[in-house]
C-alpha cells in the first residue's frame, strides 16, 4: 500500500496486463492504448466521417438528439472492460470510465450547450433486479458531481423489457425499442445531457430523446464512453 498524504492507496494489478504495483485499475500503458474514437466525427451520431460536420444518414434522418459524443471506439480491449463492468460487477471500473467521460465533458462543453439535467438510459426494472445496478446511472452520478448539474434516474423510465438490440438489424432495432420509454415530468425548455456507457446503432438513445422531447425538452445531447463503429 502506498501512502499519500492522509491517505492510503492500495497498490493493485493492472486489470489487462496484470503490471503489479498500480494504484488504479489500469496502467498508464494499457489506458493510453485504449481505442479512442477517430476523428473528426458526425456532429449528431458520432461516427467518424472524412470531412464536415454531418455524416450522410443523419442528413437524411436527423436523430431526436442533438449532438452526441463518445470517448473510445467499441473495440477491442474496451469492448471486454465494458462487458466486466456491466456484467462483471467490476464497479471499480466505473470510477475509471468516469473519469474519461468528465476530460471529455469539460473539454467539449460547449457542445452540450450546457446541460440542466443529466439523465441516465433508463434500465427495465427486472435489469435492474438482476444485475444490481444501472450502469449509466454509475456513470452519471460523478459527471454530474464534477459538472454540477443535478443528475435525475427517475424522470425517464423504461417501459418495456425489449429483446436485445445485440444481432438486430437497425430497422429492426427501431420496432423493438418503440415506445420502450415513458416520462412523467415537464421538461419545457431544459437541456439534456443523456448518458449511456455505449453507442450501437443509437436506436435506444434516439428514441429515449424523442420521449423527452415530446415532453418539453429543448435540447437532448448524448454522452457515451464508447462508440460501436460500422
Amino acid at each position: 500500500m502506498l501512502a499519500t498524504g492522509q491517505f492510503t492507496i492500495r497498490a493493485q494489478d493492472c486489470l489487462l496486463c496484470a503490471e503489479p504495483g498500480i494504484t488504479d485499475i489500469l496502467c498508464a500503458a494499457c489506458a493510453d492504448d485504449l481505442p479512442r474514437l477517430p476523428q473528426p466525427c458526425c456532429h449528431h451520431c458520432a461516427l467518424p466521417v472524412p470531412a464536415g460536420d454531418t455524416c450522410g444518414r443523419c442528413l437524411n434522418k436527423p436523430p431526436h438528439f442533438d449532438t452526441a459524443r463518445a470517448v473510445f471506439a467499441y473495440d477491442f480491449p474496451l469492448d471486454k472492460l465494458v462487458q466486466s463492468f456491466k456484467y462483471g460487477h467490476r464497479l471499480a471500473l466505473a470510477v475509471f470510465f468516469s473519469r474519461r467521460l468528465i476530460e471529455l465533458a469539460k473539454d467539449r462543453i460547449e457542445d452540450f450547450d450546457p446541460p440542466d439535467l443529466i439523465v441516465p438510459m433508463p434500465l427495465h426494472s427486472r435489469r435492474l433486479r438482476e444485475r444490481g445496478f444501472n450502469q449509466a446511472l454509475e456513470l452519471a452520478r460523478p459527471l454530474g458531481k464534477s459538472l454540477r448539474i443535478p443528475v435525475d434516474a427517475t424522470l425517464c423510465r423504461r417501459l418495456r423489457d425489449t429483446r436485445p438490440q445485440a444481432g438486430l438489424h437497425w430497422r429492426e432495432r427501431v420496432r423493438n425499442i418503440r415506445g420502450a420509454f415513458d416520462c412523467t415530468t415537464d421538461l419545457s425548455g431544459k437541456r439534456i445531457l443523456l448518458v449511456d456507457d455505449v453507442m450501437t446503432t443509437g436506436a435506444s438513445l434516439n428514441e429515449c430523446a424523442r420521449i423527452l422531447k415530446r415532453h418539453g425538452a429543448a435540447r437532448v445531447s448524448v454522452l457515451v464512453l464508447a462508440r460501436a463503429l460500422p
